[in-house]
């Protein structure tokens, strides 16, 4: 079945001729933008953006797996917090935000010739609250694997097969996912949650999350690490590292990493949302 549907996928991205792929370096769109040059080659062009809400070393990590792939690969710099109906950090945050990203990506695919915009939005994705999908076909832009209907273990099943190096990479969202909806969301904030990661991920940690709620950092672990974590770890040192970051309180979330824990707050009008969001991606069965 995976290999039926990374087939579709080919035929899919193939059938584009030329293709701008908005790469961010994750998982899906990392797989994206490998069969879009194994089916393409130089008719593809993966480009990222930078913007305060993306982590350094998340950045970093893009520019390496390009490397790995061989395809084209630019950075274009984005201005969503400039907009005070992102900042503000609604609901629909991401909405605004992939508005900024695709407002950028358009007229670039246009200046180039290349007639397609695609991201790496999977099936998955479709069943739960993701307002920038909307953004994105508002403005053209195609999600190949949605189309297919592959979903994340598929995704990652098929990085594997395709031998990407990052194919158990966890998923990272941009840092404004760490905002309770409501709480203004600045640079100033988005680097404490940044370095508070990064200390995270220099313990060697693969699967974590800081929550940012006003000055508390809130830490999110896989449950069955999180026993492991308070034995092995310098919590007093911790707790010194992070407050040096600029929180004042640093807790544990007991309950552990949860994928998407803060659209538990949303409106009971939210499954209608997602599925106008399934009907605009057109998600095609099987």
């Amino acid at each position: 079945m995976v290999t039926e549907k990374l087939e579709q996928l080919k035929a899919l991205l193939a059938g584009m001729e030329r293709a701008l792929i908005a790469y961010s370096g994750g998982i899906d769109s990392t797989l994206v933008a490998k069969v879009a040059y194994d089916v393409l080659s130089d008719r593809a062009l993966a480009v990222t953006a930078v913007s305060p809400s993306l982590l350094p070393e998340d950045l970093e990590d893009a520019c390496v797996q390009a490397a790995e792939i061989g395809i084209a690969h630019e950075l274009v710099e984005t201005h969503e917090l400039e907009n005070p109906n992102y900042a503000a950090n609604p609901v629909n945050r991401c909405y605004f935000c992939k508005s900024e990203l695709h407002d950028r990506l358009k007229p670039l695919a246009l200046e180039r010739g290349y007639p397609y915009v695609v991201d790496g939005v999977n099936a998955d994705d479709l069943t739960d609250y993701r307002p920038g999908i909307q953004a994105a076909k508002e403005r053209g832009a195609r999600s190949p694997l949605a189309e297919v209907g592959i979903t994340k273990a598929e995704v990652r099943e098929m990085a594997k097969l395709l031998d990407l190096s990052c194919w158990d990479k966890p998923a990272q969202p941009c840092l404004s996912s760490r905002f309770p909806y409501g709480e203004a969301i600045t640079i100033a904030k988005l680097q404490r949650v940044g370095r508070a990661e990064a200390y995270l991920r220099r313990m060697g940690l693969k699967t974590y999350r800081v929550r940012s709620e006003g000055d508390t950092a809130r830490i999110e672990l896989p449950p069955e690490k999180i026993q492991e974590f308070v034995l092995t770890t310098d919590l007093p040192a911790l707790v010194r590292a992070f407050q040096s970051f600029g929180f004042l309180y640093i807790a544990l979330d007991l309950e552990g990493f949860s994928s998407g824990k803060l659209n538990r707050m949303l409106p009971s009008a939210t499954p209608q949302v997602i599925q106008n969001q399934q009907s605009t991606a057109g998600l095609a069965s099987g």
